[in-house]
């Protein structure tokens, strides 16, 4: 399985453009260092449902997570309840979410915005990491966001504490 993930990455990463390094042992580390360092890179393979915590190019954690209500393909339109797809950053916080805690994904990029003219259509906005939701004691599951990323609130709680801002998120197919 570990094969798989890993090849799954790097196909995602090539479709991209993007160009890191990762080690060989980098899927089978799943425990932090004694350091506990900043994680320099998240990855999101959508159809795995994962998201990949890397620090000085070794993985070092992953979380299970939900998606948008209509999570296959990339996110076109505002409203359509997709998970964007693509090279985006960490770019700021919001300590007063209505999900536990919510951390910002940059979309759209510019490849966003430009398709989204093209087409005469308005791209969305404020995809955003976050929790379950703070104003009800249900537990969410399955795919429920309307294009966000989703975790529990024990994995927020971990991002929030270990990922600076501008660091880069890669969302995978």
């Amino acid at each position: 399985m570990h094969i798989r993930i890993l090849a799954i990455l790097l196909c995602g990463l090539a479709q991209l453009g993007l160009l890191i390094y990762i080690p060989a042992t980098a899927a089978e580390t799943s425990m932090l260092p004694a350091e506990q360092p900043f994680i320099d890179l998240v990855v999101v393979i959508k159809s795995e449902r994962v998201m990949y915590l890397y620090a000085d190019n070794v993985m070092i954690k992953s979380f299970p997570i939900s998606l948008g209500k209509q999570p296959l393909g990339r996110k076109r339109q505002s409203g359509d309840q997709r998970t964007p797809e693509g090279a985006y950053v960490l770019d700021w916080r919001n300590p007063n979410s209505l999900y536990h805690l919510s951390i910002h994904v940059s979309y759209p990029n510019m490849r966003d915005r430009a398709w989204a003219t093209a087409h005469h259509v308005d791209a969305g906005s404020n995809i955003m990491i976050h929790g379950q939701p703070d104003y009800d004691d249900e537990k969410r599951s399955g795919d429920w966001t309307n294009g966000c990323i989703a975790v529990s609130n024990r994995a927020m709680e971990f991002l929030w504490q270990h990922i600076r801002e501008h660091i880069p998120i890669h969302i995978l197919p």
